[in-house]
């Protein structure tokens, strides 16, 4: 078997996998920037909104961040994977931008 891996056949956000007499492409996790291999610890570096954790990067919780991120009156803020977005609170919804009360 020839390692069509060695000469880096993939994109930045794949990884190579070699097979008998072939080779796929397979995508990085959705927390890496370029990767080695499968999962979250064989980033070569984190991608946005993720930070390293002993080997694995994970996703990092911007709504419990010291400094707050939804800051307008009325809203709370929503972590999701990579990143969070700000909802208006319970009783209130959004009206051009800002929440009043429902």
């Amino acid at each position: 078997d020839l390692d069509e891996c060695a000469a880096a056949p993939c994109k930045d956000h794949q990884y190579c996998l070699n097979t008998d007499g072939s080779f796929s492409c397979k995508a990085c996790d959705a927390s890496c920037l370029g990767c080695t291999g499968e999962g979250s610890d064989k980033c070569k570096t984190c991608a946005s909104g993720y930070m390293k954790e002993g080997e694995k990067c994970t996703d990092i919780d911007e709504c419990n961040l010291p400094e707050k991120v939804c800051v307008k009156e009325n809203q709370d803020c929503v972590n999701t994977s990579g990143s969070y977005k700000c909802v208006c609170s319970e009783g209130f919804e959004d009206k051009d931008g800002t929440c009043v009360q429902t």
